[in-house]
């Protein structure tokens, strides 16, 4: 990989996080609506603000916030916080800043992301594989099919269904939440095994939803491979089974497959954040529905683009992993 392409790919990023933070930027400001303002009279329909301290509070936040300030002045200043990973102050639970409240609820939807991801990646490609291997015996080959199956079924739905059956019905697991209530986070294996035992629904949703997908892309991949010359070589070679499995099939069919979790990360985690808060776990996901149902726009514009920053870094990241494992990339 040439310092040129490298350079090409960070240029590119930096361009699609400007377009990001300038479409957050401005979008909001087209409509009539003020956060501001719609967020202080939900309080003072509930808390008895005179509309003279009213206004005044109106007043004092907008200059807080710098909405005073001319429009271009705004976008100066909001493309140097965005510089410095400041999306600003919370309505809901100021004065908590919006960085401060994503900081809190990343290490959950990183660890729930990381796990289903690295999963339903390798389970999905394994089994893809297998299924398109024809030296693969027959039975391990069916294991796949109901994976396909469930291809059409989106995480949430397939999330209600584990809901109601294992936690409901069978009580197998818990409903929900991140840990027991009345616990408190500590560093026992008691607590772990019950985080763990929380996680395994909202997982399974997850993974039962995406790795369908991952053995039909393998699977076509691997049927077009078997007709390639040297894979036709290698078995006039005599080698065994096993290796040209390894070396020749698989290697070379999975490439796609890195281009496809690229394309899919998006999706994932979309889906992710509305399973979190399926399950009330306090991650991202959690994060955004709060800021919802509280008119908290700087948080749901920062948790927004915060998610398009944070996939086109992993996108770009992957792109240059894609070279490792192709060498014809590399010196093209």
């Amino acid at each position: 990989m040439t310092f040129k392409l490298v350079l090409r790919r960070l240029v590119f990023l930096v361009l699609v996080i400007w377009a990001a933070s300038t479409i957050v930027f401005f979008v909001p400001r087209l409509s009539s609506r003020n956060a501001i303002r719609e967020r202080f009279g939900e309080l003072a329909r509930t808390g008895g603000f005179s509309p003279g301290d009213l206004e005044k509070l109106i007043a004092n936040m907008q200059q807080q916030f710098g909405l005073d300030k001319p429009l271009l002045e705004q976008y100066g200043h909001y493309l140097n916080n965005i510089i410095h990973l400041d999306f600003g102050y919370s309505l809901y639970k100021y004065p908590s800043t919006v960085t401060e409240l994503i900081a809190q609820a990343l290490p959950w939807t990183i660890g729930l992301l990381l796990v289903t991801t690295v999963l339903s990646f390798i389970i999905g490609t394994l089994l893809g594989a297998v299924s398109g291997w024809p030296r693969a015996p027959g039975w391990l080959r069916g294991i796949a099919t109901p994976f396909i199956l469930l291809t059409g079924v989106p995480p949430v739905i397939m999330g209600i269904l584990l809901l109601f059956f294992i936690g409901f019905r069978l009580k197998w697991l818990p409903l929900g939440s991140a840990y027991s209530v009345g616990l408190v986070p500590n560093w026992s294996w008691s607590f772990f095994f019950d985080l763990m035992l929380h996680q395994i629904l909202p997982a399974l949703a997850l993974i039962l939803g995406s790795v369908g997908g991952w053995v039909l892309t393998m699977r076509g991949m691997g049927i077009t491979i078997q007709g390639e010359d040297y894979v036709n070589f290698a078995e006039h070679k005599g080698l065994t089974g096993g290796r040209i499995f390894r070396d020749y099939y698989l290697r070379n069919a999975m490439l796609p497959q890195v281009t496809g979790l690229a394309l899919a990360l998006g999706t994932v985690v979309t889906s992710a954040i509305i399973v979190e808060g399926l399950f009330g776990l306090p991650g991202i996901g959690s994060l955004l529905n709060l800021a919802i149902r509280s008119n908290d726009f700087p948080t749901i514009y920062g948790v927004v683009l915060f998610i398009t920053i944070a996939v086109a870094v992993l996108m770009t990241v992957l792109e240059f992993v894609y070279p490792l494992l192709d060498p014809r990339i590399r010196k093209n």
